[in-house]
């Protein structure tokens, strides 16, 4: 079986175009929760593990994004905990609940937070044990996943629960089961979930930034950096939120 490049660029063309027509009212529902934790002096805590980060680092941290944001890694136990680096080397870290409770405590979290967790499956320990326990804090919060591959899947969590049954708001990723795109007999190449996540991700911000201006808030964004000022207007904004949020690579 022959596959190109422009056949990945055709089926994440048409991935993008769907996610976009029939995920709106979900991101406007989604954006409704993070601009009313904004409005309280709450902070979005951003959550994914694997691939799944990249969604965090989508939310928290970069230009044109908001400031009030915190990623949320498992290296964190690292970073913020003290443990070894080797931990990290652990394949099954991402499927022990137990790091959920470690990675919220570790984390400046205060009530008045919203969650945006990613995970493609939604079905391992670490994903479920943090949604669960963003729950039970009384946090709003929002999953990106796909709902086509958790469906699929059973869940690796003692409760049997998924990400996606734990939210306030599902985002569809529209990633297929597996994730790749393309097959070619022995296997599929061109995975969906990064790119659609990261759509979903801009979408939010976009219309959080709109509903601050609908209601004559200047939207509290990053400029890049790399731009005459950015740096000194983004340490001005950030000065704000010292203590909460925090700005690891």
């Amino acid at each position: 079986m022959t596959i190109t490049s422009a056949d990945y660029v055709e089926v994440i063309t048409k991935a993008i175009e769907r996610v976009s027509t029939t995920q709106g009212d979900r991101v406007a529902r989604a954006a409704d929760l993070l601009t009313a934790t904004l409005q309280a002096g709450g902070v979005i805590q951003a959550f994914g593990c694997g691939h799944s980060e990249a969604l965090a680092m989508e939310i928290a941290g970069r230009a044109g994004g908001l400031v009030p944001t915190n990623k949320i890694a498992l290296r964190d136990i690292v970073l913020y905990g003290g443990e070894p680096t080797n931990v990290l080397g652990d394949p099954q870290l991402e499927r022990t609940p137990d790091i959920a409770h470690r990675l919220y405590a570790l984390a400046p979290i205060k009530p008045d937070d919203a969650f945006v967790i990613a995970s493609n499956s939604g079905v391992n320990g670490a994903v479920v044990e943090m949604a669960h326990l963003v729950k039970q804090r009384g946090h709003a919060l929002i999953a990106i996943t796909s709902v086509e591959h958790s469906a699929r899947v059973e869940s690796r969590h003692d409760s049997g629960l998924k990400l996606a049954d734990l939210a306030d708001v599902v985002l569809d990723n529209g990633a297929p089961y597996g994730d790749a795109s393309l097959d070619y007999g022995n296997g599929a190449v061109g995975a969906v979930s990064s790119i659609t996540a990261a759509l979903l991700a801009q979408q939010i911000v976009t219309e959080v930034v709109a509903r601050l201006l609908a209601l004559n808030v200047t939207p509290p964004v990053y400029l890049s950096d790399n731009v005459p000022g950015g740096r000194e207007h983004n340490k001005l904004i950030e000065a704000r939120y010292a203590g909460r949020i925090r700005r690891t690579a």
